[in-house]
């Protein structure tokens, strides 16, 4: 499969930083509303790049426009379960406005890739595709059996994508017992307790919090803006949203949670008995603090309103939407406590939900994503994290299969990594790609 310009010598850190804006070059903008380019063209892309080194990858569409590319490659040991290596091709909108550049022109600036997608996540996308097509050049085989997916649809809950593929073509995953995928691997800097000096810890995504996005809808009386109304549908709505926002959600520590804070504190020193102290003790990771921050309890954040038609009449009914985030088993307690908090004229419609993960930090899968890091950073720790968000890990494990997050990163200590996933400025260093591309393909070896 090497051709005469000797390609079986290009590493994927050759070329993962390429793919990588490559592809945030392609505008795959998921809006959530079925509008948008849709992924597409992102994995015609991707079906270049992998029959280029003679693979034989399938391209499925759930909808016109809406594809997922998958390929299996057999691995050195085919009667050991198998794994999947999984990513997702659509991004969250960007407004370009906001931006220092073009959200997707993949501008390389100050050592970094920026675009849409550069942390979220064409950059592991990226280095899937660069560890893929090394295995395809040189020939090697995965410690395992391992189908690599690139679905669509990941950020408006993976209807079009992982859910419509474990549905419908859940053949894929035969025989797959564990999963890799974002939002984990990255590193963090913390000042180290016995040095005093900068050292790294990298989190390690063994749990996710479950979703809930909720639409509330208050009915109250239509009537004339100037007369009074006891039964204001707006005012309704207003109140429930004050009573939710208030509500003072119980903080509840599980496995992942309390091994990281226990981790942090032996690295930096920092106790964390009282919440000053656990401020003080999450302040040490910078950005990364605000996902922690999220795991600590279950949360209820208001995102859009709807009321109204004109200045001088009280509507019927008003609407607001909620995305709810809850722990692992506390999915009938947060709906349970919504629907109270709404009160009587308040519906709550459930517009989509998905289960939480919680997986544990042992066994031969983490111990080789360990190992992958620490063998490219030795002096390193390796932590585990639940993440406040949720990935296409949900789907797979209704197929029984244990998710983990890792996109591994060494980041530079001044970038503020973790706020660019759906923020403005998104980047991700070049040099940090390579070193993912490099721990990738050695954990793939390793799995």
């Amino acid at each position: 499969m090497a051709d005469a310009n000797n390609e079986t010598t290009m590493a994927p850190e050759d070329e993962v930083a390429r793919i990588c804006a490559d592809l945030i070059r392609i505008d795959s903008t998921n809006f959530g509303d079925g509008s948008g380019p849709g992924e597409r063209k992102a994995a015609e892309y991707v079906m270049g790049e992998l029959t280029e080194v003679g693979l034989d990858p399938v391209l499925l569409e759930s909808e016109s426009g809406r594809a997922n590319v998958m390929v299996r490659i057999e691995g050195a040991d085919p009667s050991r379960p198998g794994l999947a290596v999984h990513g997702h091709l659509d991004v969250v909108p960007a407004n370009a406005a906001d931006w220092q550049v073009d959200p997707f022109s993949a501008e390389e600036r100050d050592g970094c890739i920026w675009g849409r997608g550069a942390v979220d996540m064409k950059d592991m996308d990226a280095m899937i595709i660069a560890a893929v097509r090394d295995l395809a050049r040189t020939g090697a085989k995965p410690a395992r059996t391992t189908t690599f997916a690139l679905f669509a649809d990941e950020e408006a809950g993976g209807l079009m994508g992982s859910h419509w593929i474990v549905d419908k073509h859940p053949e894929w995953f035969e025989g797959v017992s564990e999963a890799i995928s974002e939002v984990g691997g990255y590193s963090v800097t913390v000042p180290s307790a016995t040095t005093g000096e900068p050292t790294r810890a990298y989190l390690l995504q063994t749990a996710e919090k479950g979703i809930a996005w909720l639409r509330l809808h208050a009915h109250g009386r239509a009537g004339h803006g100037s007369v009074p109304n006891d039964a204001n549908a707006v005012v309704r709505l207003a109140e429930a949203i004050a009573r939710i926002s208030a509500h003072a959600w119980p903080a509840e520590y599980i496995a992942s949670v309390q091994e990281l804070l226990d981790g942090l504190s032996a690295l930096t020193g920092i106790p964390y008995a009282g919440e000053p102290d656990l401020e003080r003790l999450l302040g040490t990771i910078g950005g990364a603090a605000g996902f922690v921050r999220g795991t600590l309890r279950d949360t209820a954040n208001f995102t859009m309103l709807d009321a109204g038609y004109k200045h001088n009449v009280i509507p019927q009914s008003a609407s607001a939407s909620l995305d709810c985030r809850f722990l692992p088993g506390h999915e009938d307690d947060l709906m349970a406590t919504v629907r109270e908090l709404a009160g009587e004229f308040v519906e709550v419609e459930v517009m989509h939900r998905d289960i939480a993960l919680d997986a544990p930090f042992s066994g031969d899968l983490v111990e080789a994503m360990k190992r992958s890091l620490l063998d490219e950073d030795p002096e390193a720790t390796v932590l585990p994290y639940c993440l406040s968000g949720g990935t296409d890990n949900k789907a797979l494990k209704l197929l029984g299969i244990t998710g983990y997050g890792f996109a591994p990163l060494r980041l530079p200590a001044d970038l503020d990594f973790a706020p660019m996933f759906h923020g403005i400025d998104e980047r991700v260093p070049v040099s940090s790609l390579k070193f993912g591309a490099r721990v990738l393909r050695s954990f793939l070896d390793h799995a």
